[in-house]
């Protein structure tokens, strides 16, 4: 479906998987895949470190990615390939193909399904993503891309922690990762009571908006 990430932070945005190339990225059948898909991942995206207050975030920081769009909640984009068709409106149901990685810890996949990005839309409804819009069904990070996407466009979101999954358990909103192992890489970081980067990244492709 959809794939990218960061963790040693190199210069600018190498990660142009663009959406036609996702195809060629396959499911990790060994560690040593694994490694080198982080490594990919990992060098993808340049970003400026900005010092966070004292307080609990005291040491962390901010990432800031200088070739995304940032939004006023603090969400970060770059659209992979601008939609070709209508916006999402409030009540519209939208059936999506994503990818997901936890890009401030060693860029761990969470979501990878590995179809072609950019692809015709094959198959049942029920093989991807769906939720509707305005009704808090997934992130807020999610929801406000999604709602700025046109129909047939792929769209990378960076999402700070606070946009991200509430009370840090992605049963409570979606997205939900399809597979155990993606459930327990994402539960591992968002559940980490130590002071790593929860910093996740989307890949969101709009497939199909069904009108309220």
């Amino acid at each position: 479906m959809v794939m990218a990430s960061i963790l040693s932070i190199s210069s600018s945005v190498c990660l142009s998987l663009s959406a036609a190339k996702k195809s060629e990225v396959q499911e990790p059948s060994s560690c040593s895949i694994d490694v080198e898909r982080r490594k990919m991942l990992v060098s993808s995206v340049a970003i400026i470190a900005v010092p966070a207050l004292r307080g609990k975030d005291y040491g962390k920081t901010k990432m800031r990615y200088p070739d995304y769009t940032e939004t006023e909640s603090g969400l970060q984009f770059k659209d992979l390939r601008p939609g070709y068709g209508p916006k999402p409106n409030k009540g519209d149901t939208v059936v999506v193909d994503w990818d997901g990685y936890t890009i401030g810890y060693y860029g761990r996949i969470f979501e990878a399904r590995n179809k072609t990005k950019g692809g015709s839309f094959e198959g049942d409804e029920k093989d991807f993503f769906k939720f509707r819009i305005g009704y808090q069904e997934v992130i807020p990070a999610f929801e406000e891309a999604v709602s700025g996407m046109a129909l047939g466009g792929i769209r990378r979101i960076i999402v700070p922690p606070e946009l991200g999954y509430p009370d840090n358990d992605f049963n409570k909103s979606g997205p939900r990762p399809t597979t155990f192992s993606g459930q327990r890489a994402l539960d591992f970081v968002l559940r980490n009571q130590g002071l790593i980067d929860k910093t996740l990244l989307f890949d969101i492709e709009l497939l199909k908006i069904i009108p309220t």
